[in-house]
């Protein structure tokens, strides 16, 4: 049985998957439509992408306007961030952490105008996530991890980086 809460922030969801497990491994149900829109999750999902990353890389804090994202973790551990920058928003720059990982089975609904950025916790880690537009980079935002302005806690202080992630824009 799927379990969805609302997570602090609003508009944004905490999906438990239900887990089968025996001796020869778990099988568990990603995703089924018909589930997630009696829960009130009435998104339509049109493209998945997958990254895999190693210990401490931290990959985000990326979002746009207009992308929801339902996001999990297939394989090892991530620390996910998930902030609100929505500039019109009087929760601008609330930000909220959950450890996502191939054991606890958990999913987080990322609603449009959030950011999100994850640090792998494991030797490696798969990311997955759900969206309901084709990727667009000209129309997405970039948050420093370490912008002074929100405090976000990560779990380690020196995070391997992409150029788009230390520079806080896309690199030409």
């Amino acid at each position: 049985m799927v379990t969805i809460e609302k997570a602090k922030m609003e508009g944004v969801r905490l999906v438990k998957l239900d887990r089968f497990e025996d001796y020869r491994g778990y099988y568990v149900e990603t995703y089924n439509e018909e589930i997630y829109k009696k829960s009130g999750i009435e998104v339509n999902f049109i493209q998945d992408d997958i990254s895999t990353s190693s210990q401490h890389v931290l990959r985000g804090i990326h979002g746009d306007a207009e992308t929801w994202k339902l996001i999990s973790c297939l394989y090892g551990s991530f620390y996910l961030v998930v902030i609100n920058y929505d500039e019109n928003s009087s929760h601008f720059g609330q930000w909220e952490g959950f450890t996502l990982s191939d054991r606890n089975c958990l999913q987080v609904l990322v609603p449009p105008r959030y950011g999100n950025g994850h640090l792998v916790l494991t030797e490696k880690a798969i990311f997955h996530y759900k969206q309901n537009t084709y990727y667009n980079p000209k129309g997405q935002f970039t948050v420093l991890w370490n912008d002074p302005r929100f405090n976000i806690w990560w779990p380690v202080k020196n995070p391997i980086l992409s150029q788009r992630d230390e520079s806080g824009h896309f690199v030409d």
